[in-house]
Parts: structure tokens; sequence; C-alpha cells
């Protein structure tokens, strides 16, 4: 194992702590704010490991507005009874990113709950083909798959990528946000190959399924070794 590797697990491993943490102390409640459950999720992250970094913008998103794609901004909603939200944040531990994200769902609706195991299940099923067949599969072709994975579980595929390098922080500045760095339909290099350095490039996997007509969305991310 590199040390690069090595560093990003303890990243995620910290990462998974916070959003333990999350569920133990059992601050996803109705009533809230998007931001101000966004906000208490900042503030533990300070409790629990001292840091405020993270290396992209903070995302809780319920009811419609878990449509959205990262790129999205749309208005702050309330948390309602049966709801369903999904986490995407990115915090930075000792200079090394990590990002994770999942869904909650409030109530005992069977779409939703469906879709929060759906999400779940298919990153692993395509974390799985990638290690298989890695030395050929171009960011292109893995997004396709990915694409195909969100009808085989009967949902549509909710983002133009589905993931991204991650790495010593900041890895966007240094790498730089071309396609070539993301699991995207137009990216033809082999996820395998170096970067523009000769290092080894390490994936965030990353699923965002929806239903459009009943305004739902799932989301599930982490890092693929």
């Amino acid at each position: 194992m590199t040390e690069q590797i090595r560093q990003l697990i303890l990243a995620e491993e910290k990462a998974a702590i916070l959003f333990k943490e999350i569920d133990l102390r059992g601050i996803i409640i109705p009533g809230k704010t998007e931001k101000e459950l966004n906000s208490e999720v900042m503030e533990l992250a300070f409790e629990l490991f001292g840091i405020k970094k993270f290396w992209h913008k903070r995302i809780v998103r319920s009811g419609k507005n878990t449509l959205e794609p990262y790129h999205g901004n749309p208005p702050n909603l309330v948390i309602e009874q049966d709801d369903i939200l999904f986490f995407d944040f990115g915090p930075v531990f000792d200079e090394w990113e990590a990002d994770f994200g999942r869904t909650y769902v409030m109530g005992k609706d069977e779409r939703k709950l469906k879709l929060q195991h759906d999400v779940e299940a298919a990153w692993h099923e395509g974390k799985d083909y990638f290690l298989a067949n890695r030395e050929k599969l171009t960011g292109a072709d893995f997004f396709e798959y990915t694409q195909k994975l969100a009808s085989k579980y009967g949902w549509e595929y909710g983002n133009f990528h589905c993931g991204h390098l991650i790495g010593n922080f900041p890895h966007e500045k240094i790498l730089g946000e071309e396609t070539r760095n993301y699991i995207h339909f137009e990216n033809n290099i082999l996820m395998n190959d170096p970067d523009r350095y000769g290092n080894d490039r390490q994936w965030i996997y990353e699923i965002h399924f929806i239903d459009s007509k009943l305004e739902i969305g799932g989301f599930f991310e982490q890092l693929m070794v």
C-alpha cells in the first residue's frame, strides 16, 4: 500500500466516524433547514477532529433538492416528516481530502427506502466492476456502465459524471478540473493511467440515482480502492 492510499483511507475512516456520530446524536430531524443541519455537521466535525476545512462546498439536500447534482444551488428547504435527504461532505484531515456521501430516509416510504438501499448496493457493484476491469476502462466507459446501473435498479442517473480524483489538498488546483480528472462521458483516458506528474490516480466514485416524477434522489459516495 502506498503512502498516498494509506493517508486517503485514514481520511475516509475519520469521515466515516463523523457520519456515525451524526446518526448517534440524532441531529437529522424534521423542522430544521438544510443550512441549519449543514452548520451542525460542521460544528460536529470541529468538535471531533478540530477541523473547519472542507475542500468543496458542504451539501445537505432534502426533498426535491435531492434531484440536484453537486453544481446546483437550490433554495434552502425545511426538512419534512417522511423526507429523504443526502449529505455530501469533503473534509480535509491533515491536508488529505475525504469525500463522503450518504442518503437518509426519515419515515417508512418504500420507494424512498428502496432508493437509499439501491445507491449503496449499486456503488459496491460498480466498485467491483471497476476493480475487475480497471486496466482497460476509460472514464467514459465507467460512466456509461454507471448509467446502465441506474436503469438496472429502476432509476435515472442524476449527473453528468459519476466521480473524480481525490488526493492531497488542494488536488483541484494541483491537477486541474479538466474532464480527464472526472469519471465523465467525454473522458476517453484510461482511469488507470498516471496523472500529469506520473503519479497513481485515486478515484472517488459517486452514485446519484433519481426519480424525476416523484422528485426524489439518493446519493452514495466514497473512495474506490
